[in-house]
C-alpha cells in the first residue's frame, strides 16, 4: 500500500477530519501516509478561507495528514464536478496514491458507484438536457434525471458529501485511474450545518453539554463560533494547539464584507461580454445580460444577488461567478488539467512520500515558489494567477499584507 489520498478544504481542520483519517487508517493500516489535496486561499463556497493556506496546512499536519498539496483556485472555486476533477488529477499524477478516502452521508460505496455510472451512462445526458430546457436549475434537473433512471438510489445526490464522492468516482473512472475509492460514513453535523447548543446555567455546563450533543461539528459551525470569539469552546474540536495557531494568524471572517465596495465596483463595471468570458457563465442561457443589468442597478452585493437570482440560477453559482469576476479568472485561464503539483506542507513521513513522488509523478513538483519560473508557459500563467489570488486574499485582512507573498513562502513543516 502506497498512500491514502484525501481531498479537502480544511477550513479549518477539525475532529471530524481527524476521525476520517483514523477510520481510514483502521481499514488500510495505521502507518500508511496520508496525502491531502487542499483548497488554497479561496474555497468552493465562493468565500475566502478562515486562514491562509499555509496556516491551514500546518493545522492539517498537526491533525494527522503527512503531505499537503494545493488545489489551485481555478478548481477550488468551482462546481463539484470541476472541483473533483482538479483534485483527483493531482492525486493521480502524484504516482504514490493507492486509495482515495472521502466522507459521505451514505457510507454505501456500491450505491455511490451506481449513481456515478448512471451520470456517465448513455441515457442521462438527454434526460438532463430536457429538464434544463424547462428552466430547472442544474441540481434539480440532475436529481430528476437520476431519479427516472435509478429510482431510490438517486436520493444520494441530495446530500453534498455524497455528491462530491460521486464526482470523485466519476473522475477516477474517466482517468482510468488505479486509485481505489473508499468512503467513510460521515457522522455529526453535516457539511455547512451550524449546530449550536445554548441555555445552560453556567459556562462550564454549556461547554459540557455542547460537546455531548455536538461530538463533531462542521467547519461552518466552528468558523461561526470562532468569529464570535469562542476560542475555548472550539479548542476541543481543533488539533491540539490548533486554536492558538489560528488565533496567532487572526480569524477575519466574513472577510468578503470588508471587500464589498471593491466587489460592487467590479460588478458595476462588467459588461455582458465580460461576464460571458467567465467559467460557467451561462452565455447560451442569457445569464450575462441579466448579470450586467443587476450590476448596473444594485447598490449592494446582497441586492445584486437578489436581482440576479432566479429558480434556474442557484445562489452558489452566482457567488462563484462574482468571485471569478473579482479575482479576474476567465474560462481561458482554466487549463484542462493541473500543470504542476504544489507542496504546501509535510512532516517526516510526508517528506519520505515526497521523495518517492519525485521519481514517480507525471507532473512537475513545486517545493519552492522559485521553481515556478522554470515551468512551461501554461504552468507559469497558472502560478501567476494564483499569486494574484493570494494578493487579493490578503486584502481581506483587517491589516492587508503586501503583494507577492506567493513568491516568498515555501512549505510548512510538521
Amino acid at each position: 500500500m502506497g498512500a491514502i489520498g484525501i481531498v479537502a478544504e480544511y477550513n479549518p481542520f477539525h475532529t471530524g477530519h481527524a476521525g476520517q483519517i483514523a477510520r481510514t487508517r483502521a481499514k488500510l493500516g495505521r502507518d500508511i501516509p496520508v496525502a491531502a489535496v487542499m483548497s488554497g486561499n479561496w474555497v468552493q463556497q465562493a468565500d475566502c478561507a478562515i486562514a491562509d493556506k499555509w496556516t491551514r496546512a500546518q493545522l492539517a499536519l498537526m491533525g494527522g495528514v503527512d503531505l499537503v498539496l494545493e488545489l489551485p483556485t481555478v478548481w477550488a472555486v468551482s462546481s463539484a464536478e470541476s472541483f473533483a476533477r482538479g483534485a483527483v488529477s493531482i492525486l493521480n499524477a502524484s504516482g504514490v496514491v493507492d486509495a482515495l478516502s472521502f466522507g459521505s452521508e451514505s457510507g454505501d460505496m456500491e450505491q455511490l458507484e451506481r449513481v456515478a455510472a448512471c451520470l456517465d451512462g448513455r441515457e442521462y445526458p438527454a434526460l438532463l438536457k430536457e429538464r434544463l430546457s424547462r428552466g430547472l436549475s442544474f441540481p434539480a434537473a440532475r436529481q430528476g434525471a437520476a431519479e427516472q433512471l435509478l429510482g431510490p438510489d438517486a436520493a444520494a445526490l441530495s446530500r453534498p458529501n455524497n455528491t462530491l464522492g460521486i464526482e470523485y468516482i466519476r473522475a477516477l473512472n474517466s482517468m482510468h485511474s488505479a486509485i481505489r475509492p473508499i468512503t467513510v460514513k460521515r457522522e455529526g453535523a453535516g457539511h455547512n450545518e451550524a449546530a449550536v447548543f445554548a441555555g445552560s446555567a453556567s459556562r462550564e455546563e454549556t461547554d459540557r453539554l455542547f460537546r455531548q450533543y455536538n461530538p463533531t461539528l462542521s467547519a461552518t459551525a466552528i468558523r461561526g463560533h470562532l468569529m464570535d470569539g469562542e476560542w475555548e469552546l472550539m479548542a476541543p474540536y481543533l488539533p491540539r494547539e490548533g486554536a492558538a495557531l489560528l488565533r496567532e494568524n487572526g480569524v477575519e471572517l466574513p472577510a468578503l464584507r470588508q471587500l464589498e465596495r471593491a466587489m460592487l465596483t467590479r460588478v458595476r463595471t462588467m459588461s455582458a461580454e465580460d461576464w460571458g468570458r467567465l467559467p460557467d457563465a451561462g452565455a447560451a442561457e442569457g445569464l450575462p445580460n441579466r448579470l450586467e443589468r443587476a450590476g448596473r442597478e444594485c447598490r449592494s452585493m446582497e441586492e445584486f444577488f437578489d436581482l440576479a437570482k432566479t429558480k434556474r440560477y442557484t445562489h452558489s453559482r452566482l457567488r462563484r461567478l462574482v468571485l471569478w469576476a473579482f479575482l479576474g479568472i476567465t474560462a481561458a485561464d482554466v487549463p484542462a488539467v493541473p500543470p504542476y503539483i504544489r507542496v504546501l506542507g509535510f512532516n517526516a513521513r510526508g517528506q519520505e512520500l515526497l521523495r518517492e513522488m519525485k521519481g514517480r509523478a507525471c507532473l512537475p513538483i513545486l517545493t519552492m515558489p522559485v521553481q515556478a519560473r522554470g515551468l512551461e508557459a501554461e504552468g507559469r500563467r497558472l502560478f501567476e494567477l494564483e499569486s494574484r489570488c493570494t494578493d487579493l486574499y490578503n486584502l481581506c485582512r483587517t491589516t492587508p499584507r503586501p503583494a507577492g507573498e506567493e513568491w516568498t513562502r515555501g512549505p510548512v513543516r510538521g
